[in-house]
């Protein structure tokens, strides 16, 4: 098929990162921003093509600028750029495919999307006592702010209520889910977390931009000890994204036309086979099957139709590691093999879970990975919120037999799940459907679960038993009988 003048190429991609020692010292989150973007000319082999940027998206992260992509717009003098930030709770995946299909319907001939944190730097300063300087936009546009679309709810007032909202509260549920729902016992579950987390850290020690490159063993990540606390049962410090880093990644798409007249060498180009995504959520409460995540499949199908062939059979991956379960059901929906070490990063745990925009560290080091294997394809799998909304790109360095994939499969999604009603103020018997054990330093204090009432409904509720709460740890609590009292229960 010959390849036209309009097809987007990813040319380039630049990296950034410091291990400031000294509290107040280092780059702020725009100047390493600026330096990835810079990075990513570099890369392509004509920086130049940079001062054409028409359009530059950044996603929010910790940090409260309105101007991220204006500034870097000045710094690699694209004085023409529209620059967008977009919130919290849009997937990265969206701003990948707006800056593909942008380049597709001829709005902009190049477009850079452009992430990062400083957030090493910021919480070394804080323990330190040590106030950094405000970072001043005041002579600079703000970017366009894309809201975030509550179509759908994130999590149920039986969530809130109970105050089981934090990520890794959630994802220890899920996890506790997936291991019941496959028959381990708790001992055979942790020994498969730690060893598949044993395989990232493997990857992460050879990985140059690594934030830990350290590899660290099965028997160390399942037990908790020094330097690697409990968290919430099952999971452990080193099961966890560590997102106290400085990072910034930028990602510089251009059209074929453009990356042609650049003089940017083919060597450089990956093509987008696949871009999907799905904005639709489903708050876990309310999942009939916590361990599941239909959504995944169906854009996991989707991606395979098109491919012509399953997605087993791309040879390389790359799947968000937040939490050890997000890696899991990943394998799972997208029918993956499951004793795979699905990384070429090392994953958050190890090579930095910047908040908010490690997907484009993994899209960018899979280009960096498939540029060394050449004519192969690699998949990527993203996820936003709680195994809420999931993303997936297919490169190759090979163009696709036909015009890339590039979708938000909502309905589908949406349509694909199903779903029970959850309560809240519930008094009286339930079932435990899934739980987590959470910690005071070392001691396993507070149980939290999600039961199913009698009448098929779920309630959220937490428990201070300790006595409970080391059982937890021990044996699997999923089953179990409780008496629920509104926001508590008692065994």
């Amino acid at each position: 098929m010959a390849i036209e003048g309009h097809t987007p190429v990813l040319v380039g991609v630049g990296f950034a990162s410091q291990r400031v020692a000294e509290p107040g010292g280092g780059l702020d989150v725009r100047e390493l921003m600026a330096e990835a973007a810079a990075g990513a000319g570099a890369d392509s082999g004509a920086p130049r093509v940079l001062a054409e940027v028409g359009r530059i998206l950044s996603p929010r992260g910790t940090w409260d600028l309105v101007a991220p992509g204006a500034f870097v717009a000045q710094r690699i003098g694209a004085s023409s750029a529209h620059s967008v930030r977009v919130s919290l709770g849009i997937p990265q995946q969206a701003l990948l495919n707006d800056a593909l299909l942008a380049i597709i319907h001829g709005d902009v001939a190049a477009a850079l999307v452009v992430g990062g944190e400083a957030r090493h730097c910021e919480v070394l300063a804080r323990r330190a006592g040590v106030e950094l300087t405000p970072i001043d936009e005041t002579e600079l546009e703000p970017d366009e702010d894309r809201p975030l679309d509550r179509m759908d709810e994130l999590m149920t007032p039986a969530e809130r209520e109970a105050r089981v909202v934090l990520p890794i509260q959630q994802y220890a549920l899920i996890e506790n889910a997936l291991g019941h729902a496959e028959g381990r016992s708790l001992e055979q579950h942790k020994n498969e977390i730690s060893t598949l987390y044993e395989g990232f850290s493997k990857v992460a020690a050879k990985n140059p931009r690594a934030a830990f490159p350290e590899v660290r063993s099965a028997a160390f990540l399942r037990t908790p000890g020094t330097g690697n606390r409990p968290i919430a049962f099952p999971y452990n410090k080193w099961h966890v994204t560590q997102m106290n880093v400085d990072q910034a990644v930028a990602m510089l798409f251009t059209s074929v036309d453009k990356a042609r007249a650049a003089g940017i060498d083919e060597d450089r180009w990956l093509y987008p086979h696949v871009s999907l995504w799905s904005s639709a959520a489903c708050s876990l409460a309310i999942r009939k099957d916590m361990h599941r995540w239909p959504s995944m499949r169906v854009l996991g199908q989707a991606a395979a139709d098109h491919l012509g062939e399953p997605l087993a059979s791309v040879p390389h991956a790359e799947l968000y590691s937040c939490f050890p379960v997000a890696v899991r059901v990943q394998q799972r929906e997208l029918d993956l093999p499951l004793d795979g070490v699905p990384t070429v990063t090392g994953g958050m745990a190890f090579a930095g879970g910047p908040l908010n925009s490690y997907v484009l560290h993994a899209n960018a080091e899979m280009a960096v990975h498939l540029r060394e294997h050449r004519g192969d394809r690699g998949v990527v799998g993203a996820v936003s919120g709680l195994l809420t909304k999931p993303g997936l790109s297919v490169w190759s360095t090979e163009p696709p037999s036909d015009a890339p994939l590039i979708d938000d499969l909502a309905a589908p999604a949406r349509a694909s799940t199903d779903v029970v009603e959850s309560v809240t103020g519930y008094e009286g018997d339930a079932t435990i459907a899934t739980y987590t054990v959470e910690y005071t330093g070392m001691d396993p204090t507070k149980v939290d679960v999600i039961a199913d009432t009698p009448d098929g409904k779920r309630c959220v509720a937490v428990s201070e038993d300790d006595a409970l709460a080391a059982q937890g740890t021990q044996e699997s609590l999923i089953g179990m009988q409780i008496r629920v009292h509104g926001t508590t229960f008692d065994a």
